[in-house]
């Protein structure tokens, strides 16, 4: 592991925690995204959704130009969620990419 210098050592632990922290943050923004679609009514401008819409609506307005509605759902927050899950599994997970290097470099510390 060449590849891990010292300093990398150090900052990865925070990394590694700041990025799971973050996209768990961000999944439980999509789900509160998924469950404010059966209430139509609400306006996301008013109270704290500005909280839950700001974060989501550029990506989800993005995607919604490629994925249209399936039978009149907005389908567009479920695909997120599906990709924040796979990424947050490939680099924070048990197995990830972030978690193995993190075991490895304190195996041979």
């Amino acid at each position: 592991m060449s590849f891990v210098t010292p300093l990398l050592l150090q900052v990865l632990p925070m990394v590694h925690l700041l990025l799971g922290l973050l996209l768990a943050a961000w999944t439980l923004a999509f789900l509160l995204r998924i469950v404010l679609t059966w209430y139509p009514q609400v306006d996301l401008k008013q109270g704290a959704w500005p909280l839950i819409a700001s974060p989501t609506e550029p990506v989800l307005a993005l995607t919604r130009r490629v994925v249209a509605p399936i039978g009149g759902v907005d389908v567009t927050p479920v695909i997120w969620v599906g990709l924040i899950s796979l990424v947050r599994e490939l680099l924070v997970g048990q197995q990830g990419l972030l978690s193995q290097i993190l075991m490895r470099a304190q195996m041979t510390a």
